[in-house]
């Protein structure tokens, strides 16, 4: 049975997930379809990416993935499949996949070329899933497209790596309100470099990345609860910094969005002295 995941800006209010999945099953019964996520924020290209990168590892080689963000094929945006790590990715080329193409080469990238065999009035969406379906029954990239070598990049949102600074942006704000930024644990281990620094953001400051959140109750004589609320910084197990409160709960204690004010697009930066 072959996996195909579905990342998409649909939400669930609407009929648009359901039919999604009853199209795939029409085109090919025998697909397991699973979610990784419907509440990207509307066209958020960089929130999807982030997801993505954090999610697909989780399933096995030769899972295809659908990426339902900013589809609408036009001048500027092509349709895409691509393999890459022994999976496959199906989206526009809008920049989507530049978080994982920064840490590995695709092994093939084609544009998809097959909506002149489409009908009339099929949608995007109708051409990803013939795709999609195609590639999870064994077929080849080749049939459904033209290689490439090049895709879009995302050009914002990047994190900046200098000597003695790293300068990120927030690009994802979970359910318990902790703040994801771009800036990986392989930045940081490339610049360290066994340094002392501080992640500055909003005027206030960390000096210490802790390996798990429960880190912050260092001191025996303390119960856990008496730490509820402070804020810390960690390594998700995704690779990248995150600004969290811990134990966090925007209905008792707050979170980093509520209480550190932070939100999509802010700036920290790490220090190295």
């Amino acid at each position: 049975m072959s996996i195909i995941t579905l990342t998409t800006d649909y939400g669930l209010k609407d009929h648009f997930v359901g039919a999604l999945k009853g199209k795939i099953i029409s085109e090919y019964p025998d697909a397991q379809i699973i979610d990784i996520s419907h509440y990207i924020d509307p066209f958020n290209i960089s929130e999807a990416s982030y997801l993505l990168s954090a999610a697909y590892n989780s399933f096995p080689k030769g899972s295809v993935h659908i990426i339902g963000v900013d589809i609408e094929r036009n001048k500027e945006n092509q349709h895409l499949a691509i393999q890459w790590d022994d999976h496959f990715f199906i989206c526009a080329d809008n920049g989507i996949l530049s978080m994982l193409i920064q840490k590995k080469i695709p092994q093939k990238m084609v544009t998809i070329n097959i909506h002149d065999r489409a009908l009339p009035d099929a949608t995007d969406m109708d051409v990803f899933i013939k795709v999609a379906c195609h590639i999870a029954k064994g077929g080849l990239l080749n049939v459904i497209g033209k290689e490439i070598s090049e895709i879009k990049s995302v050009t914002e949102l990047q994190a900046v790596v200098d000597v003695d600074t790293i300068k990120g942006n927030i690009i994802y704000i979970d359910s318990f309100g902790n703040a994801v930024s771009n800036i990986t644990k392989k930045m940081f281990l490339d610049v360290s470099k066994n340094r002392p620094y501080e992640i500055r953001f909003k005027n206030k400051t960390i000096k210490t990345i802790l390996s798990r959140y429960s880190d912050i109750a260092a001191a025996e004589k303390y119960p856990i609860k008496y730490y509820e609320g402070l804020n810390l910084a960690v390594f998700n197990e995704a690779g990248f910094l995150e600004i969290a409160i811990f134990r966090s709960n925007s209905a008792t204690v707050g979170s980093a969005s509520t209480l550190l004010g932070l939100g999509y697009r802010d700036v920290l930066s790490i220090h190295f002295t």
